[in-house]
């Protein structure tokens, strides 16, 4: 069986070496979350936080730490679950191999909602400024719950069969909130719960939220699955967590997780918004100010032992790193049900996840074909921009299976070589403009709005990828450094956009461009990086994804050599030159403060309590 609450978790994790307690006094204010991000890069162990300053309830973070304990954490019923997606996609199994299914009964047993009365998180009452006030980056507009399952039902249709449990951000404090009795609420484009506000508002009335913090961790992985409409997360949850959800249903009001440990109870008024933000995202950049719905709370409640878990949020690889990869494990197989003709679809974590997907289809339909090109990868990939959150990838790279059966789309280099090594800058870019990109994303034209391009490349090697300059390379005026991130990808820094018009910067790279004539030895090199520091982005994979993918909106940021348009078609006869540098109205990147940075450092000194830790 799964864990009943978070203490067997984190007793579970202790007893088997996999969690150090911390007991020196730790602040919540940007401290705890320092510490984290160095013990999480260093593969280290979870973490308890025995004494935090001003607040009496203890923290855990690091819990999904590693993908290994990830898998330990769901041990019980990983088996059980994925043999539930494999009948998902073919029901005939089960007739077909019943001996390895014999565990299916049992986790379509635990998903069933149990009504409860009451359960451990209605044991007390508090207020919000009791809890711990977690600021992971300096100039977050304040204290942040970073682990939330926040809870809605459809007022048109409530209960649990058509509800929603997701990861939204919340604000517990700062900006315009009054404090005890407001807090934000941030979720972006395509999430369910918007779809029940837009009921709440068209009838008139107040949408009731729940959100619950810790209890145990299946939950917490249930929020940010990406399950299709009609799955409720609370019967997934019961069936990664081993036993029934537990959920407290009290007349006239929303139920709440009996076995969280806090639960902030209240409603969203259709009518209000507040500013919230800043906040470091995901993308390694803050999100900035901006109106979204403020939750006026009624009750906080907590268990008398309750925990307190965060995480971090910030530049790739972080902590969620690890729920990508069990969301492939678990929900990888279900993709090519869903989109035929899809091989698999890789979400980039070290572009900040929406920049950049990676995706390998099937030219089955053309096997007569004795030239290969992309004709099916582009119904494939508009199907791929049609599925919810895929939908706000920006930059979608698709590539043939035929053309080898044996690439692994978690090979990142190896994926770039086989693209880049086929793709035709003549025929394989196709852009969409003025359309929705992520929420957190500043690198397009406006909030929630940028554009796309989908390269599909398919048929034989066109080109042997270079990783030396041409001899005597000369390059224009402002633009130097040039360093090979890999074969065929070169990053050049060019000047600083600082304190100029787009017209202006734009100009840099047209100039870059127009430079070269199109049987210039350079444009053996297929792809350049135009970035604003080329020893920066050539020094790790990670680097370059991040700088490239962040930091470029494709139908603003893209050039060429030799550059075409042809019947509305755009096209480049050379090089194709991306502007991967920071502008003027990008989110500015997130930065830790060094005084905090010194104190975390004399901390892990020797013969202090964070000795070895990393």
């Amino acid at each position: 069986m799964g864990y009943a609450s978070l203490q067997a978790c984190v007793a579970d994790l202790e007893r088997t070496g996999q969690l150090r307690r911390i007991d020196v006094e730790i602040d919540a204010h940007l401290e705890a979350a320092e510490i984290q991000r160095r013990v999480y890069q260093a593969g280290g162990p979870a973490l308890l936080f025995t004494r935090v300053r001003g607040c009496r309830f203890p923290m855990v973070s690091n819990l999904f730490g590693t993908k290994e304990r990830t898998r330990f954490l769901f041990r019980d019923a990983l088996e059980r679950v994925r043999r539930l997606v494999e009948l998902k996609i073919d029901p005939s199994l089960a007739a077909r191999r019943p001996w390895q299914y014999v565990g299916v009964p049992l986790s379509l047993w635990n998903m069933w909602v149990r009504k409860a009365r009451s359960g451990p998180v209605s044991a007390c009452e508090t207020t919000l400024d009791q809890l711990p006030m977690m600021q992971s980056w300096p100039r977050d507009g304040g204290p942040f719950i970073t682990l939330p399952q926040v809870y809605s039902e459809d007022p048109s249709r409530p209960g649990f069969t058509r509800s929603n449990l997701g990861m939204y951000r919340v604000q517990l404090a700062g900006n315009e909130y009054v404090p005890n009795r407001e807090v934000g609420l941030h979720y972006q484009i395509h999430r369910s719960i918007g779809v029940h506000h837009a009921a709440a508002i068209a009838r008139g009335e107040r949408l009731k939220v729940n959100i619950f913090v810790g209890g145990p961790p299946a939950m917490t992985l249930a929020a940010v699955m990406p399950l299709p409409e009609g799955l409720s997360e609370l019967t997934f949850a019961g069936a990664l967590g081993g036993r029934p959800i537990r959920m407290v249903c009290q007349p006239g009001r929303l139920p709440y997780w009996g076995d969280a440990d806090f639960v902030i109870c209240g409603s969203i008024d259709p009518k209000r918004s507040k500013p919230e933000g800043p906040f470091g995202d995901h993308l390694g950049y803050y999100s900035l100010v901006h109106d979204f719905p403020c939750l006026e709370v009624e009750k906080v409640y907590h268990r008398r032992d309750a925990i307190w878990p965060f995480t971090v949020v910030g530049r790739p690889p972080q902590e969620d790193t690890s729920f990508g990869e069990i969301i492939h494990d678990l929900t990888g197989p279900i993709i090519p049900t869903v989109l035929p003709g899809v091989k698999g679809v890789h979400a980039c974590d070290a572009a900040g996840v929406h920049p950049l997907l990676m995706a390998i289809g099937s030219e089955r339909y053309v096997p007569y074909a004795t030239t290969r090109r992309p004709q099916e990868l582009l119904t494939i990939a508009n199907a791929i921009l049609g599925q919810g959150q895929l939908s706000l990838a920006k930059y979608l790279l698709i590539v043939a299976h035929e053309d080898d059966p044996s690439l692994d789309l978690h090979d990142i280099p190896a994926f770039f070589r086989h693209l880049l090594s086929r793709v035709d800058w003549e025929r394989d870019l196709h852009f969409q403009t003025r359309t929705t990109i992520d929420t957190l994303d500043y690198s397009g034209s406006g909030f929630n709005e940028g554009s796309k391009l989908v390269i599909a490349a398919a048929g034989p090697v066109r080109r042997e990828l270079p990783t030396e300059l041409p001899a005597g390379l000369t390059m224009p005026e402002g633009f130097e450094t040039p360093k090979f991130c890999e074969a065929g990808i070169l990053a050049v820094t060019g000047p600083s956009t600082s304190g100029r018009t787009v017209e202006d910067y734009s100009r840099d790279i047209t100039r870059f461009c127009d430079y070269y004539p199109v049987n210039h030895p350079i444009n053996a090199i297929p792809l350049v990086l135009v970035v604003d520091d080329s020893e920066f982005a050539s020094r790790s994979l990670n680097n370059w994804l991040w700088v490239t993918f962040t930091r470029s909106n494709p139908a603003a940021d893209l050039d060429g050599i030799g550059r075409f348009t042809h019947q509305k078609h755009w096209g480049a006869r050379g090089s194709l030159v991306i502007d991967a540098r920071i502008k003027p109205h990008h989110a500015p990147p997130l930065v830790e403060d060094p005084t905090v940075t010194r104190r975390v450092e004399e901390l892990a000194a020797p013969g202090g309590p964070l000795y070895g830790l990393f």
